[in-house]
């Protein structure tokens, strides 16, 4: 029974951090303090009473309006809060999947924080085009720090981190010495340098290849829709965040698949 009320537990944090994220990437662009404690709609400024800020919840028995100024409530706001809280579900599950006893461990812990870095710098390259180095730099250090430290379930070695690191920062910094800036800004190669240290080599090379292909994919059907060009500017941190998720968790599995298919 303890094991239901562990995943429910987990499930529910998820969209508690969900709701977090939608209102640390409003609050960041609007150059506002996360750490205030009152949460705010975001059109009049007025605070929001408790009992209107439950995730997923609020948002449709308020019927996606603020109950002071009756501005629409964006779907991105139940969409990220149910996408963390699966996300923790199924992390919590990968890391307890050959324990009886579900266990929350200092690995669990340290993917939920990677998953919430990587739905903020979606989101917040998906809407604004820019990668924070808040969210990349720091992270990495620290996530280096713990790798060569010995805790117990960093099983990543210094040469997968360090040549994880190379190519994800170098890729980026080739490209951006080639065009100057044009192609490529600071904050994806700040980002290479995150995602090396997250999944070290060549798990690395898994989460290019699905960035690179869904980016591909998606751009060819907005131009066949007529909602984009082929100059158009491309939000491809979202899309190395989903890579680096995907990664995370199946990037084994698809390499192995590969060289399958190679023997």
């Amino acid at each position: 029974m303890h094991w239901i009320l562990y995943y429910f537990f987990v499930f529910s944090l998820g969209l508690a951090f969900g709701s977090f994220i939608n209102a640390w990437v409003w609050r960041t662009r609007e150059k506002m303090d996360i750490s205030w404690s009152r949460s705010i709609c975001p059109k009049c400024l007025h605070p929001i009473a408790w009992y209107d800020n439950i995730p997923f919840i609020s948002f449709f028995i308020l019927r996606a309006k603020c109950r002071r100024c009756q501005d629409k409530i964006s779907w991105q706001y139940p969409i990220v809060e149910v996408f963390v809280a699966l996300a923790f579900l199924f992390t919590a599950v990968w890391h307890n999947s050959s324990s009886f006893l579900p266990q929350l461990t200092v690995v669990l812990i340290r993917d939920l924080i990677i998953i919430i870095l990587l739905t903020f710098i979606f989101l917040y390259d998906l809407k604004y085009r820019e990668i924070l180095d808040r969210v990349t730099i720091l992270p990495s250090v620290f996530l280096i720090f713990l790798a060569l430290s010995g805790v117990e379930g960093f099983d990543q070695t210094w040469q997968s981190l360090l040549f994880g690191v190379l190519f994800g920062a170098g890729f980026f910094f080739i490209l951006y010495i080639i065009s100057r800036g044009a192609w490529i800004g600071g904050g994806d190669i700040r980002l290479g340098f995150f995602m090396g240290v997250v999944l070290g080599w060549p798990n690395i090379l898994i989460a290019f290849f699905i960035a690179y292909m869904l980016g591909a994919m998606i751009s060819l059907v907005l131009i066949a829709l007529k909602k984009k060009t082929m100059k158009s500017e491309t939000a491809f941190g979202a899309y190395l965040a989903v890579g680096t998720l995907v990664s995370m968790f199946f990037a084994d599995n698809i390499l192995n698949w590969y060289l399958g298919l190679l023997t």
